[in-house]
């Protein structure tokens, strides 16, 4: 390989000098039959021929032996690739980590997404680097057996055999620094249709409700008509290897064949004609395709790996790594916030204080972008244009454990109820118990065992994992809880209990409202309708927004006309 994954192999190499020596050694060994195949062949048949039946089996029965032995030195070599690939992974891995701590501890934001891509380079490049080093040993090693055993046989044949080799050999280096880039691209072009096709998931619901599907769809077009793009020009440079296989590989054989009279001109047998037929055709040709489709996937493969690992991340300006907000209060200044830059923004212009302490309640219909909110207070999201804070920090700064965000779809994982609970924050077992209480959740635990059950959330039903999820958010020392429809698996009074809960808890508490009677029970409201939003109180509200209006006259007609208890939903 060349540049910077040459320089990486050759480090890698004289970091392992006495594995490196075994690789060798155990290669003359795996070799072995590519230096006698054709020399046995030629023999076996000379025997046969001169009614010498058992010299010929003699040099079929040592060629068997030898390929046994060679079978012990393919085991070898494998055992001596793993003692210098290992060391290269971990190498590898010391680098990366050492360099994002170092970022880590200068006060930047480790970036997870790329900590674990680099990750799995990593991993790529260790398999990569096992499979180029197999390859290259056991070319250069056959090489060196063939050209020993057609010398040995007739030299005249390294005549017809080496020039069409070394002709599709060239051709096949030539390709590989072409190769190595159109790979590039085509990864790169790869990562940036799934990160599109990612975000246009987290939005599907606000890009539709903004009527931005088109320019959405044309956009995503746009990234996957580039990586098929890149596939057909990687595929056009992947022909190039194709042809230097047929030069290199089986017109050796084509050239054997058509000089077969020469050679026997010369003196040649026939048996050690079809001596070097196998020498060509059972060593020389797979040993070769080895080399090129070896080099032309792991090689490449390697040489894109290496160059993601190493390169240097771009600078980052220095900012606080975790901010702690002096307060509750959140402030969203001018947000603009769209999926995409030519999208339709889900918020447009926004202006929005919410006092520490305060209880808001977000309503709108499905879709119209309050999961979207709810997200860019909580600095899960950052706003296209405008800032958003909490408690004076910027809300993407903000260390995690002065806000909650329940979604939902609320996270409960396998180990005791009481590890589920105290998930964000340690605490007493009383203290636990008086959380799950304060929520609603003081039954489901007793039901399930007390706090030191073993919790499986495949046998939860979806409101208790919510309620779970609502007992862990109390107990964190979150100056800020956003509840994104965290109760809508509920009924209306357990949902009642929790969000009062919350509301006499200290700090302040968002709720984006699933049922009307949560956005009553609020000191304010903010009522999303597309590009408008009003902002007030629920009687406020019934005589300024007819929308609101709308929502809750629906709900006081269903309630009547019903005769129960349900509670409407505040959506149409």
């Amino acid at each position: 390989m060349i540049g910077r994954a040459g320089g990486e192999i050759r480090a890698a190499l004289r970091a392992q000098p006495r594995a490196v020596a075994r690789i060798a050694a155990w290669s003359v060994v795996e070799a072995a039959p590519a230096f006698v195949i054709g020399y046995a062949i030629a023999k076996a048949i000379g025997g046969f021929a001169a009614d010498r039946p058992g010299a010929g089996a003699l040099w079929l029965a040592g060629l068997a032996a030898i390929w046994m032995v060679a079978a012990l030195g393919a085991r070898q070599v494998v055992l001596a690739v793993a003692d210098v690939v290992e060391p290269f992974r971990d190498r590898l891995l010391t680098t990366t980590v050492t360099a994002t701590l170092d970022r880590v501890s200068d006060g930047h934001t480790a970036d997870t997404t790329t900590v674990a891509r680099t990750n799995l380079q990593v991993e790529l490049a260790r398999d990569a680097l096992a499979a180029v080093i197999t390859v290259i040993r056991g070319f250069v090693f056959t090489l060196a057996g063939v050209t020993t055993g057609l010398s040995v046989l007739s030299p005249r044949t390294l005549a017809l055999v080496l020039p069409p080799l070394v002709a599709g050999f060239t051709l096949f280096v030539l390709s590989l620094p072409a190769l190595a880039r159109r790979e590039r691209a085509y990864l790169l072009a790869d990562e940036a249709t799934a990160q599109t096709a990612a975000t246009v998931v987290g939005g599907l619901r606000d890009i539709v409700a903004c009527g931005a599907q088109d320019r959405i769809r044309a956009r995503l077009d746009a990234r996957i008509a580039e990586q098929a793009g890149q596939a057909r020009a990687l595929a056009r440079l992947t022909a190039v290897r194709t042809a230097a296989l047929g030069l290199g590989g089986w017109l050796p054989v084509a050239a054997l064949l058509i000089g077969t009279p020469w050679l026997l001109r010369g003196g040649m047998s026939g048996g050690a004609v079809i001596g070097s037929l196998a020498y060509v055709t059972q060593s020389l040709i797979p040993a070769f395709t080895g080399l090129v489709n070896g080099l032309g996937a792991s090689g490449v493969r390697l040489t894109v790996a290496l160059d993601r690992i190493l390169e240097q991340p771009p600078p980052v300006p220095d900012v606080p790594r975790a901010a702690v907000p002096r307060d509750g209060r959140a402030e969203l200044r001018g947000v603009r916030f769209a999926y995409a830059p030519y999208a339709e923004p889900v918020l447009a212009g926004l202006d929005l204080r919410i006092e520490d302490g305060e209880h808001l309640a977000i309503a709108g219909p499905s879709g119209i972008g309050k999961s979207t909110l709810a997200a860019l207070i909580t600095g899960t999201l950052q706003p296209t244009v405008g800032c958003v804070t909490v408690g004076g920090s910027p809300a993407h700064l903000l260390d995690p454990a002065t806000r909650v965000l329940i979604p939902q779809e609320a996270y409960v994982f396998r180990g005791t109820v009481a590890e589920n609970l105290t998930y964000l924050a340690e605490a007493p077992l009383d203290v636990v118990q008086a959380a799950a209480a304060s929520v609603g959740a003081d039954e489901l635990v007793q039901r399930l065992g007390g706090l030191g059950a073993e919790l499986d959330p495949a046998t939860l039903s979806a409101g208790e994992r919510q309620l779970i999820a609502l007992a862990r958010a109390y107990l964190a020392p979150a100056r800020l809880t956003v509840l994104d429809e965290a109760t809508c698996h509920l009924d209306p009074a357990a949902e009642a209990r929790a969000e009062q809960a919350f509301a006499a808890r200290a700090g302040t508490l968002i709720v984006v409202a699933h049922r009307i009677s949560s956005a009553r029970r609020a000191d304010r409201i903010l009522l999303m309708d597309g590009p408008r939003t009003w902002l007030g109180t629920h009687a406020e509200l019934l005589g300024a927004a007819p929308l609101y209006a709308e929502l809750a006259g629906a709900w006081e007609y269903r309630l009547s006309s019903e005769g129960h208890d349900r509670e409407g939903e505040l959506s149409r």
